[in-house]
């Protein structure tokens, strides 16, 4: 029998919706606003919950990840009675099962909770996290849990797989991975950074040469992609590859052979390929600068890692693993975290992503010396100046100030409104009743660290008063 979660203001609804569940077999239950949603998700296990966007404390959309990371990660519906494009794509991407609009008859709501359900049962099936090799990838968050699924399932299939990403989100730690996990992890990995091929010399490289083939081949060569053979071939910013050679690496990729320069005949390559780019590969094909059927070819299984201010909560178990990681490397005890400096990591916006939080961590363990702690004042600068300024950006207008409404807000603004200021008004009493303390403030709120700073900066609020 599924559980599920129904989480809509709309008492009527709500009630009818479960009504409508436990006579086709499940059990659900009601909750009216997203905290009460939330408190419920994280106290029993769902196997589904149906979210409704405009909620009178907030937008549901925003606290969908959260809603995942609960520990039974149920897949989530979002009905909503005001669909917009954008909603949908942020639902879909935040990892929402389907974005359904209000009204729909009771059979399309039965249709998606059986297809959840069975996908569901499915995944619970599939290899589980804690017996991966997935090396320097850190990360528990509901986002990158999403991505270990898909890690599976690409170790598991011997198929093409394009990882997208952001610059410094780990695409090759995570191709690496779905190497080390696949029936070809005892074969090579082979590395080409595209972006490094230089014009002429590219086919020679992919492809290798024959002794004689060009001046200055004074020896047959083996090419990378013959180096791969029965390994995994990974092909890094693959978005600048220069469409000549994608035409030609596409029947490559097709018929598994190729010739190399100088040679009469064709030589074979049983490899498997992963390409990864920080592009937008469907908008270079718009504009002509990416071959559309090399692109097909590519997405068999897409992973699309997301960036670091997506999995905060990941934020601190990564510094720590690369601050204990560098110090063992250097010859140091491992350092602790003072609180400002949690704090500052968790404000950071991190725009170069892990790679950047790494970076940063290497600079803060060689500025602290011997010092056993790690302080906000350990960061590189630039960090620090754009920390600095967020905290002095002009804060609103005083609400008083703001003119009249020439209307009545709807019933639900008036929510929002009313719940937002007693939101503040809590969180001025909570740091006051604990001077600041961050972890009292979580263990009174019962609010994780990433929650609490991401409202503290909604409100414009900082523990130094």
């Amino acid at each position: 029998m599924a559980n599920i979660l129904i989480i809509d203001d709309d008492e009527a609804f709500c009630r009818g919706l479960a009504e409508a569940m436990q006579a086709g077999g499940s059990q659900a239950t009601c909750a009216h606003t997203l905290e009460a949603g939330l408190r419920l998700a994280a106290a029993e296990p769902f196997d589904v919950v149906f979210l409704d966007v405009i909620l009178p404390d907030g937008n549901g959309l925003t606290r969908l990840s959260d809603i995942r990371a609960v520990p039974s990660r149920p897949e989530i519906i979002i009905l909503t009675g005001g669909g917009t494009p954008d909603g949908a794509e942020m639902a879909i991407a935040s990892g929402a099962w389907d974005y359904i609009q209000k009204p729909f008859p009771l059979s399309v709501i039965r249709l998606h909770l059986m297809r959840a359900l069975q996908y569901r049962e499915e995944r619970q099936m599939r290899k589980p996290h804690s017996t991966l090799k997935i090396g320097g990838i850190i990360g528990r968050s509901a986002r990158m849990r999403d991505s270990y699924d898909l890690l599976a399932e690409a170790a598991a299939a011997d198929v093409t797989v394009l990882i997208t990403g952001e610059t410094g989100t780990g695409k090759e730690l995570f191709a690496k991975a779905i190497h080390d996990n696949s029936l070809r992890a005892g074969e090579s990995f082979v590395v080409v950074d595209c972006a490094a091929l230089q014009g002429s010399l590219i086919e020679s490289i992919l492809f290798g040469y024959e002794k004689g083939a060009f001046t200055g081949a004074a020896q047959s060569r083996e090419g990378l992609i013959k180096q791969a053979d029965r390994g995994t071939l990974f092909l890094d910013e693959i978005a600048e590859l220069p469409l000549a050679v994608q035409k030609v690496f596409l029947r490559v990729l097709q018929e598994r052979r190729f010739r190399p320069l100088g040679c009469r005949g064709e030589v074979e390559s049983n490899f498997r390929l992963i390409a990864a780019t920080n592009r937008n590969l469907a908008g270079m094909v718009q504009t002509g600068q990416f071959r559309e059927d090399l692109l097909y070819r590519l997405r068999a299984l897409t992973i699309s890692l997301p960036p670091l201010r997506e999995h905060r909560e990941d934020i601190v178990p990564i510094a720590q693993y690369h601050q204990e990681k560098i110090c063992k490397r250097s010859g140091l005890a491992p350092k602790v975290f003072s609180p400002d400096f949690i704090e500052a990591l968790l404000s950071y916006a991190w725009p170069g992503n892990v790679r950047e939080l790494v970076n940063a961590i290497d600079r803060a363990v060689a500025a602290s010396a011997s010092a056993s702690t790690l302080f906000s004042r350990h960061l590189p600068r630039e960090i620090r100046i754009q920390l600095v300024r967020a905290s002095t950006a002009a804060a609103p207008a005083d609400e008083a100030a703001a003119p009249p409404p020439r209307t009545l807000p709807t019933l639900k603004e008036l929510r929002v409104s009313v719940y937002e200021k007693a939101e503040r008004e809590y969180l001025l009493d909570l740091l006051k009743l604990t001077a600041g303390s961050i972890e009292q403030a979580c263990g009174i709120a019962d609010l994780s660290q990433p929650r609490l700073y991401e409202l503290l900066r909604k409100h414009r609020l900082s523990t130094k008063g």
